[in-house]
């Protein structure tokens, strides 16, 4: 993939939802202590169960993190909210997480860091309309996961000249979207995938665009916090060259990293090389580009009430930091 991202009636409950909850599904969290972050330790990094985290099982199952020194171990949540939690406590020390998760928390945690980007995707994203149901002017109700579905559904509506207040929001976990849908219960969800295809095998509904339809594009982050990162600099600069590596060896080998993903969190292969397809995966340093991206995600959370101040990115995401630590 060429392209570069350019980011150019929401219910209470789901502004009060977004600092603890975004991407993901059933959550498996983190069972270790805050003590045991404090050295001397295995790097616990915080993954998802999805196939956007290939790189990061790829690494782990074909020993890339053990061949450069490491000894880390990966700890599976459902929830990027909660992964973001358990790097604020030290249950873990790097995480990745998606752009509007790691801003939404930046209120209750001004420590953390964004260091690089390793994943950007304005395909995997997907609107998913109930059968019967055409275009944006016909919805009237629509499910939504705080977070980085909620701010797709946004930007989907705003984009077809819908108002979000005229609108309903049913808040629900990415699990629901297939069977709401089905019921009538909803007419629509923005959300990555296994969702969409989920609810097409079903015969819920039918993909009517992609989030780079309408010019919005995710990122996924490489987050920690700046006090672990002030003591462990040239680890955290080791797990990002081996996750460059893992990022080349996924888009070179799509079925290394299906068979790896799939061991790890048993997520069909099929959809890991779909994913793999509508990702670009590679680790990218953090530019001036992307804080203006993240300026639009702290402007959507200041308009529906999430945030009422603005967050310092200028200390949050490290510029360049890659490139220069690579040096």
């Amino acid at each position: 993939m060429a392209w570069r991202s350019q980011l150019g009636k929401t219910a209470l409950a789901s502004a009060a939802l977004l600092l603890t909850v975004t991407i993901g599904a059933c959550s498996r969290p983190a069972t270790q202590s805050t003590a045991d972050s404090a050295g001397g330790g295995p790097v616990r990094i915080a993954v998802g169960i999805d196939a956007s985290y290939a790189p990061f099982f790829v690494a782990d199952r074909e020993g890339m993190f053990a061949d450069a020194g490491l000894d880390v171990q990966l700890v599976q949540f459902g929830r990027g909210g909660e992964a973001v939690d358990a790097l604020s406590t030290g249950q873990v020390q790097l995480a990745g997480s998606s752009d509007t998760t790691t801003i939404a928390q930046l209120r209750q945690n001004p420590s953390l860091r964004a260091i690089y980007s390793y994943e950007a995707s304005g395909d995997y994203i997907k609107v998913v309309l109930r059968n019967g149901v055409n275009s944006a002017a016909d919805v009237e109700k629509m499910g939504i996961v705080p977070g980085l579905s909620q701010i797709s559904t946004d930007k989907y509506l705003e984009a077809n000249g819908v108002p979000a207040g005229s609108v309903e929001m049913i808040t629900a976990t990415p699990t629901d979207m297939p069977a709401l849908l089905s019921r009538g219960d909803i007419d629509g969800f923005v959300m990555w995938e296994p969702w969409p295809a989920a609810a097409v095998d079903q015969g819920a509904g039918h993909v009517v665009a992609r989030t780079g339809d309408y010019d919005w594009f995710y990122h996924q982050w490489t987050i920690t916090t700046q006090p672990w990162l002030d003591a462990n600099e040239d680890t955290a600069r080791t797990v990002a060259q081996v996750l460059d590596k893992a990022t080349e060896r996924v888009e070179a080998d799509p079925q290394v990293a299906a068979a790896a993903t799939r061991s790890a969190v048993n997520v069909d292969e099929d959809q890991t090389i779909t994913a793999i397809d509508e990702i670009d995966f590679a680790v990218q340093n953090l530019t001036t580009k992307d804080v203006e991206s993240a300026q639009s995600v702290v402007d959507f959370y200041e308009k529906i009430g999430v945030l009422t101040e603005q967050p310092d990115l200028a200390s949050a995401m490290l510029l360049d930091w890659y490139k220069e630590s690579a040096q």
